[in-house]
């Protein structure tokens, strides 16, 4: 099925996918194909331009015509503000019982709605529900076998250790009056997954792989640079929360203590590749 096509045989259910779109022109039509190949298809897709200026706002409009205007939304943002504020801009025009979040350089698996909305529906105490992810090469099948079945509820104190799952794998129920921070512009995701558990809501993870990334994990090539910024952004995180009342200054103290150890544990193991590579 080329991207022009939605999967016409798919039941429909009330999820409204949701994609930030920022100068993603080599990407964005595998994305939106795998959400249009859905075994069960979203009610809506929103596409959210994130003032691009360059042609990722045409090849939009153009996948609108392909697809159909009553499906695809386009949302053209004025600035360039982040993908924490482009997914709140989609959120809050989506008409589906639930928001489903994928990235531009992302893909979903074929059953991914299929099965996290029947799970949302089983489970109407969950607010936030993700899955596990894979990365892929340039070309190979979405169409992964399902091995994992069954799911975990994820606490709060594991949320504060560390994000359990990406953003392409969340799907929330749309009525939650919590948004992305528009401030942020990393580990936005896992700030506003952490706000939702510590508000009492419930949080779960799918075992089964519903998402793909295509990009080098983290790290993988070095790059300390980003890992810092990520670092960072986690301890900002901490320190939001703690202003939020959600924190209190001991339990603050101690996270950022443990997120510097994980970062300097990091950065050994790093730095020990990197000399065995160069060893041999």
């Amino acid at each position: 099925m080329s991207e022009g096509r939605r999967n016409a045989k798919a039941p429909h259910v009330p999820v409204s996918a949701v994609i930030p779109c920022f100068r993603c022109m080599g990407t964005i039509r595998r994305a939106v194909a795998s959400v249009a190949r859905q075994s069960a298809l979203p009610a809506e897709l929103i596409l959210v331009d994130d003032a691009s200026e360059d042609g990722t706002l045409a090849i939009l409009e153009d996948l609108q015509r392909e697809l159909g205007d009553r499906w695809v939304k386009i949302i053209a943002l004025s600035r360039n503000s982040g993908p924490a504020s482009a997914r709140n801009a989609g959120w809050d025009v989506a008409s589906g019982k639930y928001i489903a979040f994928l990235d531009a350089d992302d893909a979903w698996h074929p059953r991914k709605t299929e099965i996290q909305h029947a799970f949302m529906e089983a489970h109407p105490e969950v607010a936030l529900c993700g899955h596990g992810h894979r990365r892929l090469g340039d070309g190979d099948s979405l169409d992964t076998p399902l091995l994992r079945p069954g799911f975990r509820g994820i606490s709060l104190g594991a949320l504060l250790l560390s994000n359990r799952f990406v953003t392409p794998s969340a799907m929330v129920r749309r009525d939650i009056p919590l948004r992305f921070r528009p401030d942020k512009r990393r580990m936005e995701d896992h700030l506003l997954w952490v706000e939702i558990a510590s508000e009492g809501r419930q949080v779960a993870c799918l075992d089964e792989v519903l998402a793909f990334t295509f990009k080098a994990p983290l790290g993988a090539s070095g790059l300390s640079a980003r890992a810092w910024d990520m670092r960072k952004a986690e301890l900002a995180n901490y320190w939001t929360l703690r202003r939020s009342g959600h924190l209190g200054i001991a339990a603050t103290l101690a996270l950022c203590a443990y997120s510097l150890a994980k970062h300097l544990i990091r950065s050994v193991l790093l730095a020990g590749r990197r000399g065995q590579r160069s060893t041999q």
